[in-house]
């Protein structure tokens, strides 16, 4: 499969640019809501703008009314989401929320991805409970009660949390803690009884919670996938998630060394442009390189998902690890090449690094997928 976009998905890619760099820019939306303290971290008329473009719906089936489109579709809207660094749910709820409730009850579809669709409702996911990604140890407990169950845990840093009409939730109905079996996934309501949140604003100025369920009572209808069977589903769910946070990253990676490469453009010291210099050249150079890279590795996990190959779950973690290098690195790089102003928040660059470090914890960082890529090629 060719590393690079076919006629379809290059007009994507030039709809999901401009759409971004109008209506999803840095001052309009990443500033606007930070300054203006609000409580969601993101607007919900341009969430509904998404609905209108279709983005919403890429990993949506035509038969519940979505586009019917792939992984490397949505990493598309993803990659320009990064590089403008626009708020959105987009990931939550278009790709987390949306590859699991692909494997819901017609009932549960029906109930919950029209909204999704006219970017009307949002979605969220409970997976952590510690400050680290560990989805192998889940200790949420779900048991049986009456014709449905009672859940009990807490999940940590459940991004848009706070925000979110239904929050899909882990927990365990058979087994030990650190079991591969006996995983339940649950379609959780905003409302419903025993469920507390507590916001927290992270480092991007995205908002997260930290939940607790405090014998959260659901009925049988609130399963997505099948009892004691919803490993396969969480699976599914975390590689759509992890490939859409390094499509992402390449977008941060990508609008960072824009920017910088702009700045060396128009600074001058000494009498010369700073881009003269040689030995920025020279890591300008290696940063576009290591993008590249990284947007290539990108691209054929996304390839190796849509066709789900036996191979995609470590390549999936192959570009969440090189992403993840790639992107501090460019961040680092545009905050020295810019010199003492990029440390100021008047400047955009500083906003590249503080999303890059969200993304880097979201679903694994570095050291996880490393080790994850060891022992999936049986290191």
């Amino acid at each position: 499969m060719p590393l690079y976009y076919d006629d379809d998905q290059t007009m994507l890619a030039d709809s999901a640019r401009q759409f971004m760099a109008e209506e999803g820019a840095i001052k309009t939306q990443l500033r606007h809501w930070r300054d203006s303290g609000c409580k969601d971290g993101f607007g919900h008329e341009l969430w509904k703008q998404f609905g209108e473009m279709g983005f919403t719906g890429i990993l949506v089936s035509e038969g519940d009314g979505g586009l019917g489109m792939g992984h490397v579709e949505a990493g598309i809207v993803l990659e320009e989401i990064g590089r403008n660094l626009t708020p959105s749910p987009f990931l939550t709820s278009s790709v987390l929320a949306a590859t699991a409730l692909g494997g819901a009850s017609e009932d549960l579809r029906g109930r919950y991805l029209p909204g999704l669709l006219t970017g009307e409702s949002i979605f969220a996911v409970g997976i952590d409970e510690g400050a680290k990604h560990r989805p192998e140890r889940i200790t949420t407990r779900a048991e049986k009660s009456g014709n449905g169950f009672k859940l009990s845990g807490k999940k940590d840093f459940v991004i848009h949390g706070a925000s979110a009409d239904m929050i899909i939730v882990a927990a365990r109905t058979a087994g030990s803690d650190e079991d591969a079996d006996g995983i339940t996934l649950f379609a959780v309501p905003r409302d419903a009884a025993g469920l507390h949140q507590d916001a927290v604003k992270l480092v991007d100025s995205s908002v997260a919670t930290h939940m607790m369920l405090d014998n959260v009572e659901l009925d049988g209808g609130a399963v997505i996938g099948e009892v004691d069977g919803g490993r396969e589903i969480l699976e599914r769910m975390l590689n759509a998630g992890r490939i859409g946070a390094a499509a992402e990253g390449v977008g941060v990676a990508r609008g960072a060394m824009d920017m910088t490469v702009d700045y060396l453009k128009q600074r001058k010291q000494f009498g010369k442009l700073i881009g003269e210099f040689q030995a920025l050249q020279h890591r300008a150079a290696h940063l576009y390189s290591e993008v590249e890279v990284s947007r290539a590795a990108v691209i054929k996990a996304q390839q190796l998902l849509d066709a789900d190959a036996p191979s995609a779950s470590l390549m999936v973690s192959v570009a969440k690890a090189k992403v993840g290098r790639t992107a501090g690195l460019a961040v680092r790089e545009g905050v020295q090449m810019h010199g003492g102003i990029g440390m100021t928040d008047e400047y955009d660059i500083g906003l590249y690094m503080k999303r890059d470090r969200a993304l880097q914890e979201f679903l694994g960082d570095v050291y996880y997928h490393a080790e994850r890529v060891a022992q999936l090629s049986g290191y």
